[in-house]
């Protein structure tokens, strides 16, 4: 009968422990969602709380159990923080290269239409009044030209993106 009395009295010890847990949700890379008493990188917590002084508590329990909960809540701050500045690189790498590819397209456009292509040449120093002169390429080189242009946007905008330019330019 005692012996009874005392595993009774754990088991609701333990039951009582356990309800005092903060309950963390996250969802693993295949989509599961676990739910868990501890805290993972990703994880939310969806039940957080403060364990309530029985007659013999004491307050460093209580502090060391607050410690817990706030470093906790700081981790989860901290990742957040991390997870929104990886989103805003995310974003401006994708401004960038969109960019990049609207420059790399105007370039190849112009340079598919052009009857002629020319280069820019500085002028000698003994003429430094007169402006830039231009200097035709000739059909080879306009040629290559052209080809590194179009290399040059698909390095950018992917293999694609020629064939917008292409049907643009029709």
């Amino acid at each position: 009968m005692l012996r009874s009395i005392v595993v009774g009295t754990l088991l609701c010890a333990g039951a009582a422990a356990v309800a005092y847990a903060d309950v963390y949700r996250w969802v693993d890379e295949h989509g599961i969602v676990h739910y868990t008493d501890q805290w993972v990188p990703g994880a939310e917590i969806i039940k957080a709380t403060k364990p309530h002084p029985t007659n013999g508590g004491s307050d460093s329990a209580r502090s060391a159990s607050n410690a817990q909960t706030s470093a906790g809540a700081q981790r989860a701050a901290a990742q957040l923080k991390e997870e929104s500045q990886v989103h805003a690189v995310q974003q401006d790498v994708a401004k960038v290269r969109a960019e990049q590819c609207k420059e790399a397209k105007d370039r190849y456009e112009k340079a598919i239409i052009a009857k002629r292509i020319y280069k820019q040449t500085r002028p000698d120093d003994k003429d430094e009044d007169r402006g830039a002169d231009r200097e035709y390429l000739s059909d080879a080189e306009a040629d290559a030209y052209r080809l590194k242009a179009r290399q040059q946007m698909d390095e950018v905008c992917g293999p694609g993106a020629a064939s917008s330019v292409d049907n643009a330019t029709k």
